[in-house]
């Protein structure tokens, strides 16, 4: 795999006691080393006119001033520095690259995964939140539909947290789809069934609000009964990864059974619904605070584009996650 990645992405000081902390980049840096067929790249940084593809232009302008003027606490969870204008910039940069780079490339081969922060699926329209002020996979979409001329892009999160941010700026968009798989409950408390978009978008929200304790075989389970065949149907020509790693079974901050192991399995569900609709593939990071599975969980994406089979779960999937399906697939006409 290649992968996007800037210094510039460490500046971002949170202080010592956040959990999206610098550590999370070279953790990750420091799991890959033992990995061959590693490629690292530092992208360009996106530019203000990209940002304001995704979101509003005096949202932008206040995010810029606030960190020029030494930055601090946005919100109680989201903090920033006057670096951090630059790695915003940086990170939102490398999801571009990361879409452009799987649009430009032999599907299959170095398959591109940003390594970018702060991270982007929280950050809505006109506000920030959850960690993130730049949208970074709503930046890369736009910039596959803008300057690739790709007619529809689908994004999976398998971020432990809601995608709200992503939700909120595509939701009545019929050119992107959006999926997200996320514990019910769990900050920020938005992603119910229902909501499966309005308007032209009617249709293009797929929301799966696991219960507390999914594992591997529910997230299996989820990919092949709703996630797989609703891409298929809406037959993209980019599909986007919101990498979260906070549903690890030892991430500290939430609940989820999910194994290292398991990142193997939805990766290969992944790259087997890219060959099946014709489209490319690229991974753009969003949480995970533990630095070890964190660590683990990307490098097991690597190995698994690298060659490596993945094991897949025989245990059944769970009844309350059976149930939870039933309504999914009604709710998108899946039956």
């Amino acid at each position: 795999m290649k992968f996007g990645y800037s210094p510039r992405c460490l500046e971002h000081d949170t202080g010592p006691r956040h959990p999206e902390t610098p550590d999370r980049l070279r953790a990750i840096r420091e799991g890959l080393k033992r990995k061959h067929g590693v490629e690292y790249v530092d992208p360009d940084a996106a530019t203000v006119d990209a940002v304001a593809t995704v979101h509003e232009r005096d949202y932008i302008e206040e995010v810029r001033e606030f960190c020029a003027d030494g930055g601090g606490d946005w919100d109680p969870d989201t903090t920033a520095v006057e670096e951090s204008w630059d790695a915003m910039l940086k990170s939102a940069g490398s999801a571009q690259w990361a879409a452009t780079s799987a649009l430009d490339g032999e599907q299959g081969r170095n398959t591109p995964f940003s390594l970018g922060r702060p991270p982007g699926h929280h950050a809505v329209y006109d506000d920030a939140m959850g960690f993130c002020f730049v949208n970074n996979v709503g930046v890369a979409a736009q910039t596959a539909i803008d300057e690739r001329d790709v007619d529809r892009v689908a994004i999976v999160d398998w971020d432990v947290h809601h995608g709200n941010g992503t939700q909120d700026i595509f939701y009545d968009r019929e050119d992107v789809f959006f999926a997200s798989l996320h514990e019910d409950g769990l900050y920020p408390g938005t992603g119910e069934v229902e909501e499966t978009g309005e308007g032209a978008g009617d249709g293009t929200t797929l929301n799966v609000p696991l219960p507390a304790g999914a594992d591997t075989s529910d997230y299996a389970a989820v990919f092949e009964r709703a996630v797989e065949p609703a891409v298929e149907r809406f037959d993209p020509g980019l599909l986007l990864v919101s990498a979260g790693f906070d549903a690890h079974r030892h991430d500290p901050i939430s609940r989820m059974r999910l194994s290292t192991e398991g990142y193997a399995v939805l990766t290969d569900r992944l790259r087997g619904l890219c060959e099946r609709v014709d489209a490319p593939i690229a991974f753009i990071l969003e949480g995970g605070y533990g630095l070890d599975v964190l660590a683990d969980g990307v490098a097991m994406v690597h190995e698994t584009f690298d060659g490596r089979d993945p094991i897949e779960p025989d245990d059944e999937v769970s009844a309350d996650v059976a149930d939870l399906l039933d309504e999914v697939r009604a709710a998108h006409d899946l039956d």
